[in-house]
């Protein structure tokens, strides 16, 4: 499996590329090449007066490939210009991609920088599953928040077909999670399942699946606001990651994610990881 790791030299991308637990996890799930991707803006140019980017990321890119071939993975660096989620969603259909990781500190308006932005660009667009790795928000040399990546995860799903390709995930995702919490969410103005279908006889389906895997496993209905809800089963239950889908039941509502994910990777504590449509269907 092959991973793009997206990385705008800041210390928020620094910390996901030497966490070393954030790369064990990576490798418990079949990552065994990392492709680094650092995307030059189009209007930012060598010789704009104080700035030496060419020799910063130089040194930036050695160092992040000592750690990661120390870590027993196959690296390769690309140095691209242009706009970074497109840049890094080009790279990722190119090489033939099953990951790209980003680094984010999430909402802070303080810490606006290009990986931020790009995070959320992403959620909008990316092109294989995204992991966005949460960073703390207010450090001056920021740490990961949640290492286990896997080990913990709070899967939402609205049982759209989408929602199924994303619980699909766990059969790689499995060799490195220990927990699980299944969550749907019900809203008054668009259900998600006809009226005579029981979404916790559903739920707990996808349960003895990963049960039978050795997962610890919970089933979880709520009603409301999905991002909303989605976020406050965040803070009960702490997963390490929540996972879910890019595109849910709905087009016009973009029921479960499309502006629902967006605000998930904003708002989240921890790290998210989005698993886009499949683009043959």
């Amino acid at each position: 499996m092959k991973a793009i790791c997206a990385t705008d030299l800041s210390a928020a991308s620094e910390a996901t590329i030497e966490n070393e637990t954030c790369l064990a996890s990576l490798g418990r799930i079949g990552v065994e090449e990392i492709h680094l991707v650092t995307v030059i803006p189009s209007n930012v140019h060598a010789g704009m007066p104080g700035i030496d980017f060419e020799e910063r990321r130089e040194q930036a890119l050695a160092r992040y490939r000592r750690v990661i071939d120390n870590a027993g993975f196959d690296t390769e660096a690309h140095v691209v210009r242009g706009t970074p989620h497109r840049r890094i969603n080009g790279i990722a259909d190119t090489i033939g991609a099953s990951l790209t990781v980003v680094g984010s500190r999430g909402q802070s308006p303080l810490e606006n920088r290009v990986i931020g932005s790009t995070a959320r660009n992403l959620a909008r667009t990316t092109v294989v599953p995204l992991l966005v790795n949460r960073i703390e928000r207010e450090a001056d040399a920021p740490a990961v928040v949640r290492e286990h990546l896997f080990q913990r995860l709070l899967y939402a799903t609205d049982f759209s077909e989408n929602a199924d390709r994303t619980f699909e995930a766990f059969s790689y995702l499995r060799h490195a999670t220990q927990e699980a919490t299944l969550v749907h969410v019900e809203t008054p103005t668009d259900p998600g399942l006809p009226e005579d279908e029981d979404p916790n006889a559903r739920l707990e389906s996808l349960a003895a699946q990963l049960e039978d895997w050795g997962i610890e496993t919970r089933t979880v209905v709520r009603q409301g606001d999905p991002a909303a809800e989605i976020l406050a089963a965040e803070v009960e239950y702490e997963p390490t990651t929540i996972l879910v889908g890019s595109r849910g039941r709905s087009r016009l509502r973009r029921l479960l994610l499309g502006s629902v994910s967006e605000d998930i990777v904003a708002r989240a504590d921890g790290n998210v990881m989005l698993v886009p449509p499949n683009r043959m269907a």
